[in-house]
C-alpha cells in the first residue's frame, strides 16, 4: 500500500468569462469549487490508476471536507488515516493564464489539514510513503508530517518528496532552504518542477541548475526526477546518470494537478516493477527509466487536457 500524506483543500477555479456587457465591461469570474491540495490529488490519481493507497491528513466536517472524502472513496482510496476537525477547509483560489497555467491564492488560517497531529502507525503493509506542498510549510501541522516522513524512512518504508513550492506561504525562503536540504537524507525519491528546482536553488533563468540537483543527490535520494513543463522530464539517478523523455503533445486547458500526476504515476509504474524501495530505484537503468518517465508524462498530458485536477484511469493510459 502507499500512503499519501498532506492537505485536502478546495480549489476555486474561474469558469470561462462571460461576454461583457453594456451594464459590466469587465465582469467578475465565476469560481467553481474543485477537490485539490497536491497530496489529495495524488491519492486520487494513484488510486485511479488502480494502486492499493492509503491517505493520511486532516480533514474538515464542513460540506467541502465531506465532499473531499467522497471523491477520495470514489477513487478507491482508504480513508482510515483521515483525521477529522470542526474547522473549516483550507480554500485555494487559481488563477489560470492563457497558456493553463495556473497560479493560487491561498486560505489557510485556522484551517483543519493545519492541525494534523502524527499517527501512532501506518497500515500493516504500508510499503511508500509520499509527502509534499503545504503541509510542510504550515505549522503546526507540518512538523508532524516532517515527523512522519522522518519516522517512516527509519522504518525501511520508499519514501517519495515533492516540495510543489507555493512562495506566498513561505514566510523565511532561507530558512525553508535548510529544512529541505534537511529533509533529504529521508527521501528515495525526490519530484522537482524546474521552477520549484530553480526557487530551491535560489537561482534565476540562466543559473546551472544542474550543480545543484547533482549536489541534491549526494544528500541521500535514489532519484530526482524534474518535470519540465510541455518539454518533457528527465531524471538524475545514481543507477542511471540524466535520463530524459520529450513531453506528450495534448491541448492544454489548465495544469492543475499535473505535477500531482507525475507524482502518482511515477510510484504507480515503479510499484508495478517492484521497485518501491531505496536500492532499486538506485539500480534502475536508462531504459527503464525513459518507461517509467513517458508512462507518467502521457498521465500529465491527460490531466492537462481537462479543467482542474482529474487525473486519469487506468483504462485511459491503456487504450
Amino acid at each position: 500500500m502507499i500512503v499519501v500524506a498532506g492537505e485536502a483543500l478546495i480549489d476555486l477555479v474561474p469558469a470561462p468569462a462571460p461576454a461583457a456587457t453594456s451594464e459590466s465591461a469587465s465582469p467578475l469570474p465565476q469560481l467553481l469549487p474543485q477537490r485539490g491540495g497536491g497530496p489529495y490529488n495524488v491519492a486520487v490519481a494513484l488510486g485511479r490508476l488502480g494502486s492499493p493507497t492509503s491517505f493520511c491528513s486532516r480533514v474538515s466536517t464542513d460540506a467541502f471536507g465531506a465532499a473531499l472524502l467522497s471523491g477520495l472513496r470514489d477513487a478507491g482510496v482508504d480513508t482510515e488515516l483521515v483525521q477529522r476537525g470542526s474547522e473549516p477547509t483550507t480554500l485555494a483560489v487559481a488563477d489560470v493564464g492563457s497558456d493553463g497555467s495556473a497560479g493560487y491564492g491561498f486560505y489557510t488560517e485556522g484551517t483543519a489539514d493545519r492541525l494534523f497531529a502524527l499517527p501512532p502507525a501506518l497500515p500493516q503493509g504500508a510499503t511508500a510513503l509520499s509527502v509534499g506542498t503545504c503541509s510542510l510549510v504550515l505549522e503546526p501541522g507540518a512538523s508532524a508530517y516532517e515527523a512522519l516522513l522522518r519516522r517512516e524512512f527509519e522504518n525501511g518504508v520508499f519514501t517519495a518528496l515533492d516540495p510543489n513550492i507555493r512562495p506566498g506561504l513561505i514566510a523565511d525562503a532561507d530558512a525553508y532552504r535548510k529544512r529541505f536540504l534537511a529533509w533529504l537524507p529521508h527521501v528515495a525519491l525526490l519530484k522537482l518542477s524546474i521552477e520549484d528546482a530553480r526557487w530551491l536553488a535560489d537561482l534565476g533563468p540562466d543559473g546551472d541548475l544542474d550543480t545543484h540537483l547533482t549536489a541534491w543527490l549526494e544528500y541521500g535520494p535514489a532519484a530526482i526526477v524534474l518535470t519540465r513543463g510541455g518539454d518533457g522530464l528527465s531524471v538524475w539517478s545514481r543507477g542511471a546518470g540524466r535520463v530524459s523523455v520529450p513531453g506528450t503533445k495534448v491541448t492544454v486547458v489548465d495544469t492543475i494537478g499535473a505535477g500531482d500526476t507525475v507524482n502518482a504515476a511515477l510510484l504507480h509504474r515503479l510499484r508495478e516493477i517492484d521497485a518501491l524501495s531505496h536500492a532499486a530505484v538506485a539500480g534502475l537503468d536508462a531504459e527503464v527509466w525513459r518507461d517509467v518517465l513517458g508512462f507518467a508524462a502521457r498521465a500529465a498530458a491527460l490531466t492537462c487536457s481537462r479543467s482542474g485536477a482529474e487525473p486519469p484511469y487506468a483504462w485511459e493510459l491503456s487504450a
